[in-house]
Parts: structure tokens; C-alpha cells; sequence
């Protein structure tokens, strides 16, 4: 991060970009990162809280291993995106909003992830699994288990199982606003 912004003359307009750097080094924003981007641009901590709360591309804790986004806006949400959320939290043992204590993966919600005919919409470290099923959540979450093992995806399922293609464009987690 000290990179970053050293080869600058200290600016606000590059606390977005300084802060992206601290999440990529350290997988979160720790404290020390917000206090060193606060020196460096000549701006008090309190407006880069500010700045890194806003955005749900930040994030003040580290994330697992596997991201779990799952979308509530209002087509997800009438086509039983709370029933999905609530299945993930029973799998994952894990309330929306937080990391297993093993860091393996992290729930979190967005408000909309404009996929909505796809809707309810899971995205796992990137991939789009549309039209979500209550039922589907065990399998998704052991092929992540899986994965972690270095093995293939191993909760079986069918070609129609894979993950969707939304479009081009960055993963919903690295958007700015989540909505």
C-alpha cells in the first residue's frame, strides 16, 4: 500500500484505489492500514472509515476462503431468496454477514446483483448458480469443501448444475454499493 501511494503526491481522490490495495494484500482492511492511508493522504481516519463502510467491496474483517453472496433484492427475495439465506446459515453454521470461525467461507447478502430473471441468485467466489434451490445448498457447499481439498467438485450433480454465466464484467463482491 505504501507503494501505492508513494508514487503520488498525497490526494483524497486515491483513498478508493489505496484501500483496494490494503484488501488485496491483507484479504481486509485492518486497522493499521486505515491508520497509514490516513497519514499518507493528510485526511483523518474517520473519513477512510467512512469511505470503506460504505462500499461492500471492503471489508474490516478477513473473508473465507469462499465468498457466498447471496442476492435479496425484491425478484430474488419473492423467489425465496430469504429460504436460501436461511439454508446456507444452517449448512454453514454461520449467520449472514460473517466468517466461520475456520475462515473457510464467508455469507454474505447484497441487495441486488441485476441478474434478476436468474433470481434467487447464489454467486460462490464468482460463479453464478441461478435459480437457487433450498435443496441444492448442501451440494454447492461441499463442492466448495471439495475444492479446498484439492479435489474436483465431489457432491455429484448434473450438467445443468454448473454455474451460470451472467455476462461480462467484475465478480458482485468487487462492486461498489452492492446494488
Amino acid at each position: 500500500m505504501e507503494d501505492t501511494l508513494a508514487s503520488t503526491e498525497p490526494s483524497r481522490k486515491d483513498l478508493i484505489h489505496a484501500l483496494h490495495d490494503a484488501q488485496e494484500r491483507h484479504g481486509h482492511v485492518p486497522a493499521e492500514a486505515i491508520a497509514a492511508i490516513a497519514r499518507r493522504l493528510r485526511i483523518t481516519e474517520t473519513d477512510v472509515y467512512g469511505v470503506l463502510t460504505f462500499y461492500k467491496a471492503f471489508s474490516l474483517e478477513p473473508k473465507g476462503r469462499h465468498v457466498v453472496t447471496i442476492c435479496s433484492g425484491t425478484a430474488c427475495h419473492v423467489r425465496g431468496a430469504a429460504r436460501i439465506i436461511e439454508e446456507f446459515e444452517r449448512a454453514l453454521d454461520v449467520p449472514a454477514g460473517r466468517t466461520t470461525p475456520d475462515r473457510e467461507f464467508t455469507l454474505e447478502t447484497v441487495n441486488c446483483v441485476g441478474a434478476c430473471a436468474l433470481g434467487p441468485i447464489v454467486i460462490i467466489d464468482g460463479d453464478y448458480h441461478g435459480q437457487a434451490k433450498a435443496a441444492e445448498i448442501p451440494k454447492l457447499v461441499e463442492d466448495c469443501r471439495c475444492r479446498s481439498r484439492g479435489q474436483a467438485p465431489c457432491g455429484g450433480g448434473k450438467p445443468e448444475d454448473a454455474p451460470v454465466d451472467a455476462g461480462p464484467g467484475p465478480s458482485p463482491r468487487r462492486q461498489p454499493g452492492g446494488g
